[in-house]
């Protein structure tokens, strides 16, 4: 187990944002994670568990405690079960799957970070979200202080939220279990309709799985969703915004705001979301609010390929990011009187 003091964090971030830790362990093995947790509990020291940094914002001034690296390895595939150590790193995890034929998670192609992640945001794009293949979730509970088996119904996953994010606290998962679908090496049926244009077929049919994976990957680069030091665009936590789900009530007060703001004809995005709720797109929000791809002067600017990603340009601060949400988030309310979420987790930062 390595451990470093007065450690730089921003490098651990695809923000590249972020001031120091006091202290740094970079932990390998499940059993260093228990210790490295255990240890900081019994000293009452605060605690930042790190994966791959691709939903973490920072703040300019770091972290003063113990921020712990989970860099464990291990993935166990039988059959159509996969279990996959925290650490791995999950776009490769579902290269693997899609090389073994198996169906369930091949439209979450590129998307950063480490499976231990993915249950606590239930990580989620293109129709498919990671609560539909999860069975179980191992995890160190820190009030019991003891290693936990966690079901799906558990876990209770909703919209990019968890028992996880919900208890923060709590929970440090070390293992995700998933179960798989054998579909003679096709993807499961596609949900998401730009995913079926962009592979020439009709929502709900199946095709196979490496031209999922490969056209899922293909629309994240044109969006600026796959990791590339090179590409300013990039260095963001992917969608900084969560789509807000309205109540029907909500709903139409914001339909009613559109048409008065964007003419009788104009239609804002709308999906079922239940009995009761709707779902709207955030970037469509972002944009007809007047943050269109590129938007701002400074070293924080919304991403050229998508206004749903935040960017450091490549000398911003954590602050200077800030300010950047800040104001699309008060200009999203006054033109539709929708408050945004973020979507990646605040250290010593907030909005």
């Amino acid at each position: 187990m390595l451990e470093l003091h007065d450690a730089p964090l921003a490098p651990l971030t695809t923000f590249r944002l972020g001031g120091p830790a006091t202290r740094l362990v970079t932990a390998t093995a499940d059993a260093e994670v228990i210790a490295a947790v255990r240890a900081a509990d019994a000293d009452g020291t605060p605690l930042l568990v790190i994966g791959g940094g691709s939903n973490l914002v920072i703040g300019d001034k770091g972290f003063d405690g113990t921020a712990l690296r989970v860099a464990t390895r291990g993935v166990e595939l039988t059959g159509t079960r996969l279990e996959l150590a925290a650490g791995e790193v999950w776009t490769d995890a579902v290269a693997r799957t899609v090389e073994a034929g198996l169906a369930g998670v091949e439209c979450l192609a590129g998307i950063p970070g480490s499976a231990g992640a993915t249950p606590i945001q239930n990580v989620g794009a293109y129709g498919q979200e990671v609560s539909s293949t999860i069975t179980e979730v191992i995890a160190y509970d820190r009030h019991a202080g003891e290693t936990v088996t966690l079901s799906n119904a558990e876990c209770a996953f909703s919209y990019r939220h968890s028992r996880f994010k919900g208890d923060p606290e709590r929970y440090v998962v070390l293992r995700v279990r998933f179960e798989l679908e054998d579909a003679g090496g096709l993807s499961a049926p596609l949900k998401y309709a730009e995913t079926a244009r962009a592979l020439g077929v009709e929502a709900g049919d199946r095709v196979p799985l490496a031209a999922a994976r490969e056209t899922v990957l293909k629309l994240r680069a044109g969006k600026g969703m796959v990791l590339d030091a090179e590409d300013h665009d990039t260095w963001s936590a992917g969608s900084f915004f969560t789509n807000p789900i309205l109540t029907d009530a909500d709903f139409a007060a914001f339909h009613a705001r559109v048409r008065e703001r964007l003419g009788e004809g104009v239609e804002p995005p709308s999906y079922p979301a239940g009995d009761g709720h709707t779902k709207t797109s955030a970037a469509w929000l972002i944009d007809k609010a007047g943050f269109t791809k590129g938007y701002g002067s400074g070293p924080a600017r919304i991403s050229t390929k998508h206004t749903l990603a935040l960017t450091n340009r490549g000398e911003a601060t954590t602050e200077d990011l800030l300010a950047l949400a800040r104001e699309v988030v008060a200009g999203v309310r006054d033109a539709f009187g929708i408050t945004l979420v973020n979507e990646p987790v605040m250290v010593g930062a907030g909005l």
